[in-house]
């Protein structure tokens, strides 16, 4: 009978990301309320020394897959050995981020599993003895509810969004041999940002710029307020598209889906597949001309001025209250 919590750690670059300990939390919260043990399969190369770390969020297990062929991430060789483990212990459920890596992984994993699987969940629960998992739908419009019956039962989660609650446990170590057989695929490089450049995926606090910016010039102010607030710079669809920002900035049902506890949206009307991949902010701050602009009917706070008048007078109060 199928048993357990678990999750799917992400680690990069010799460290867990922080949406391992948001699954973690989030799955030693629905565990007490089973009765039964978090379990965390964690694979790559020198691995085994990050297991500790999960344990002081609350898991109980740690199934550690330590090999060179698993690292770099590649989607076949860390799919083969995460559904090895499952397989041979059959837990009820299990959470991966709902980030780059983990949307890839999942997509290869659910074919292997032959199961079924709610993506992007902003909420889970416990509904008659199974999972229940909750995600936005028609562009954060609504939201649906989802069970599967097939085990295990699969969901990715939106990062940013479970809260990441202290829970030690003892978190034993298990190893296991990842099974590999001939790798699939060879990564030939990795390319990587810019040093000290934030990911608006993770990040806590996003200055987005749209059309309203008038050009990638414009985007030097939003640089230094969010340099300020130790905030990712991000962009609408139109701002990408016109060539004023890269591709990795894109909020929206096209790029990136956030939820920063800080939305700051300057010269964005708020169209609707923008919205979707930010609705779920915490806080949204709009900065906009136009006061029929869609984007203040998702607002917490507007402001409808002149971003390039606005934007230069708030930066100025947070270096004074910096100071």
């Amino acid at each position: 009978m199928a048993k357990g919590v678990w999750i799917v750690a992400e680690q990069r670059d010799g460290a867990l990301r922080k949406v391992s300990f948001e699954l973690a939390s989030a799955a030693r919260k629905l565990a007490d309320q089973l009765g039964e043990e978090v379990g965390a399969v964690l694979c790559g190369s020198g691995v085994e020394a990050m297991a500790a770390e999960l344990a002081k969020y609350g898991v109980d297990k740690v199934y550690v897959a330590d090999n060179a062929a698993l690292e770099p991430y590649t989607t076949d060789a860390h799919a083969t050995a995460v559904a090895k483990i499952v397989k041979e212990n059959d837990p009820a459920i299990l959470f991966l981020g709902a980030s780059a890596q983990g949307k890839d992984l999942s997509a290869s994993l659910v074919g292997k599993l032959a199961t079924g699987m709610a993506t992007d969940c902003t909420d889970v629960k416990i509904a008659d003895g199974k999972l229940c998992a909750i995600r936005p739908m028609y562009a954060g419009k609504c939201f649906g509810e989802i069970v599967i019956d097939a085990f295990p039962q699969m969901a990715s989660l939106r990062p940013n969004v479970f809260p990441i609650v202290e829970c030690a446990k003892a978190g034993a170590v298990v190893k296991f041999d990842a099974g590999l057989g001939e790798a699939k695929t060879k990564v030939a490089e990795v390319l990587k940002e810019a040093a000290g450049k934030i990911d608006v995926a993770e990040a806590n606090v996003i200055v987005s710029g749209g059309r309203g910016m008038k050009g990638p010039e414009g985007y030097a102010i939003l640089e230094e307020l969010a340099g300020l607030l130790g905030a990712a710079v991000g962009a609408s669809r139109a701002a990408v598209d016109a060539g004023w920002r890269p591709q990795a900035d894109q909020v929206g049902q096209t790029g990136k889906v956030v939820s920063p506890n800080l939305y700051i949206a300057c010269g964005i009307s708020g169209a609707i597949q923008h919205l979707a991949g930010m609705s779920s902010s915490k806080y949204i701050v709009a900065i906009n001309k136009d006061a029929e602009a869609p984007i203040f009917a998702r607002a917490d706070y507007g402001i409808v001025d002149d971003l390039f008048k606005v934007v230069p007078a708030l930066t100025q109060e947070v270096k004074k209250l910096l100071a």
